[in-house]
C-alpha cells in the first residue's frame, strides 16, 4: 500500500512544477500589456484633437485627405488593444487563478470574447476598402453603392449588439479581475491596483450616458492606463512561475 502511494505521489506534479508551466505566459502578457499602453493614447488624441464625420462621404473624403487620421477615428488603435490583450488576459489568469479561479475562468472569457466580437464590428479595413473603390468610381451608380455600403458597415459599428456587448464584456473583465486582485494576498499586483481597476471599469460603462458618454469612455482611458501600467510591473516581477501566492496556499 505505502509503495502504491509512493509510485501516484512520483507522478504527480506539485503545485509548484504545475506553476512553472506558466512561466513564459507572464512576461509575454507583460509585453502585451506594454503593446496596449502605447496604442491608447494614439487612439484617444484623435478624439480629442479632431471631430468624427457625420456621414460616409464624409469618411471618405477624411481617408482620401488624412488616412492615418481617419483610420485612427474609426478606432484601428482599439482593434490592435483588443486583438493583444487576449494575451494580456491569459497572463492574467495564469497569475491569479489561486486566488479565485472560478472568478478568473470568467473574467478571462468574457475579455477573449469581448476581443473577439469588437475585432468583427470594427469598421476601419472595411470602411479603407470602400474608400479606395469609391476614390476610383467613374459613375454614380456605383459612387451610390459604396455609399450604401459604407453607411451599413459604420450603422453596424455604432449600433450593432455585438460592439455593445464587446464593451460591456471587456468592462465586467476588468471589474472581476480587480476584484480577484482585491481578495489575493500577494503584494505583486497590490490593492492600489485593484481599486484602480474597479473605478476604471465603473467609468468605463459610461459610454452609455446620453450626449456625453464618448467624453466619459475617453476620461476613463486614465485610470485604465493607470491601471494596465501596474499591472504589467506586477507580470514583470513574476520570476519562477509562481505568483508568491505561498500566504494563499498556507
Amino acid at each position: 500500500m505505502t509503495a502504491a502511494l509512493r509510485t501516484i505521489q512520483m507522478h504527480e506534479p506539485d503545485a509548484e512544477s504545475a506553476d512553472s508551466r506558466w512561466t513564459s505566459l507572464y512576461p509575454i502578457g507583460g509585453a502585451a500589456a506594454l503593446i496596449m499602453l502605447v496604442l491608447m493614447p494614439i487612439g484617444a488624441i484623435p478624439f480629442i484633437i479632431a471631430q468624427r464625420p457625420d456621414t460616409v462621404s464624409g469618411w471618405f473624403a477624411l481617408l482620401q485627405s488624412n488616412r492615418l487620421l481617419g483610420l485612427a477615428l474609426l478606432d484601428l488603435p482599439n482593434l490592435g488593444v483588443n486583438i493583444i490583450s487576449i494575451l494580456f488576459y491569459l497572463a492574467l489568469y495564469a497569475a491569479l487563478r489561486r486566488t479565485n479561479e472560478s472568478l478568473m475562468a470568467i473574467a478571462t472569457t468574457l475579455g477573449i470574447v469581448a476581443a473577439a466580437l469588437y475585432v468583427t464590428t470594427n469598421p476601419a479595413c472595411a470602411l479603407l476598402s470602400l474608400n479606395d473603390q469609391y476614390a476610383v468610381a467613374t459613375t454614380e451608380a456605383q459612387r451610390a453603392i459604396l455609399l450604401a455600403a459604407g453607411q451599413t458597415t459604420l450603422t453596424i459599428y455604432q449600433s450593432s449588439t455585438a460592439f455593445n456587448v464587446s464593451y460591456i464584456f471587456g468592462a465586467v473583465a476588468t471589474l472581476l479581475i480587480s476584484a480577484v486582485m482585491l481578495r489575493s494576498r500577494s503584494r505583486v499586483f497590490g490593492k492600489g491596483a485593484a481599486y484602480i481597476g474597479l473605478l476604471a471599469s465603473v467609468i468605463t460603462l459610461g459610454l452609455f450616458v446620453p450626449v456625453i458618454g464618448l467624453y466619459i469612455s475617453i476620461f476613463s482611458l486614465l485610470f485604465y492606463a493607470l491601471w494596465l501600467g501596474l499591472v504589467t510591473r506586477g507580470l514583470f516581477q513574476i520570476r519562477h512561475g509562481t505568483l508568491s501566492e505561498a500566504a494563499d496556499r498556507s
